[in-house]
């Protein structure tokens, strides 16, 4: 048997990264995995489910594979940015962190990385990420709105033109 390529696995809990991951618990108001090329989630959950405070919180295993271990962090990167949870906090943003920190890219960490690293009181959303959740706040206020309404032009896609060209 010969391996080929590179798969990278991150663990979607129900817990708050900002708040030294302590679990947390409600419905999963939205829940829409990632899909496409070299992407699997392993999950037991849908939309509109309660994440209970009896169990373990994991959501999902959320898998990426790629030729090598670059474009397996590439799709895991794209992955959690399609994954589109609320009404939980979840491990998504610290995931992807991981992702994008150096010393997971060129695979010189141990096992005090969250020590070492991970100092949430210090990260700062950048641009896009903020330009993103603005735009999805808006679009779950509005989509009612846009049902009602039939028309598929009206407030929503508004504010995120408004968003993309104000960037």
């Amino acid at each position: 048997m010969q391996i080929r390529g590179h798969a990278i696995e991150s663990r979607v809990y129900a817990e708050d990264p900002e708040n030294q991951f302590l679990p947390d618990i409600g419905t999963l108001k939205t829940y829409i995995t990632p899909k496409g090329i070299g992407t699997r989630v392993d999950d037991a959950y849908e939309q509109g489910m309660e994440i209970p405070i009896h169990y373990d919180p994991m959501i999902a295993k959320l898998v990426t594979y790629g030729s090598d271990r670059k474009e397996a962090i590439a799709r895991m990167v794209r992955a959690i940015d399609e994954y589109i949870i609320t009404g939980v906090a979840t491990t998504l943003s610290f995931c992807k962190f991981v992702m994008n920190h150096k010393a997971f890219v060129t695979g010189k960490f141990d096992t005090k990385f969250v020590e070492n690293y991970y100092q949430p009181e210090n990260r700062k959303l950048d641009k896009d990420e903020l330009r993103a959740a603005a735009a999805l706040l808006v679009y779950l206020k509005e989509k009612d709105k846009i049902k009602t309404a039939g028309n598929q032009n009206n407030n929503a896609k508004g504010w995120l033109n408004r968003l993309k060209d104000n960037g």
